[in-house]
């Protein structure tokens, strides 16, 4: 028997992806049948490149509905607030210093919410795994594509 597993997530990501499903059946779906209906208005579907090319947009909505639908099906929704302790966990912000002593904050989330650039790692990133489990004060080794970067954790919230 397949096991299904669970993805975790934070609320905020789960409610994006609802929204980004309800558009892709509520505009995106019948925006693409009304071009496929028109499209076969235009007679001969064996060289109408707007069919085919509706068609191809058609089978890729389906397929982003059905993957997001997958994803909210296997989503286990995390509430940081709610957790405590003094441990890194899914959900948690770490501050950490870099070997230069500059102060970084990122917050542990799901691989959909991840965004570097805004301070989100997911879980599954090497920084996130080796993240996972430490404590303050803890040296964290990670190997990345620049080189070994080392980080010494300085504080884990839950907010």
């Amino acid at each position: 028997m397949a096991t299904v597993d669970k993805m975790p997530m934070l609320a905020e990501g789960y409610e994006r992806l609802q929204t980004e499903v309800k558009h892709l059946k509520m505009v995106e779906r019948p925006a693409v049948i009304d071009a496929i209906e028109e499209a076969r208005a235009h007679g001969d579907l064996s060289e109408n490149a707007e069919y085919h090319a509706a068609k191809e947009r058609q089978g890729q909505i389906e397929a982003q509905i059905a993957d997001i639908e997958d994803r909210l099906s296997r989503a286990m929704v995390i509430d940081p607030t709610t957790l405590s302790g003094d441990k890194v966990v899914f959900g948690a912000t770490v501050h950490l210093l870099d070997e230069n002593d500059k102060p970084i904050k990122y917050q542990v989330v799901g691989q959909t919410e991840a965004d570097a650039k805004v301070g989100r790692i997911s879980y599954s990133s090497p920084l996130g795994r080796a993240l996972i489990g430490r404590q303050v004060g803890d040296e964290v080794e990670v190997s990345a594509p620049s080189g070994d970067k080392y980080y010494e954790i300085e504080k884990i919230e839950f907010i």
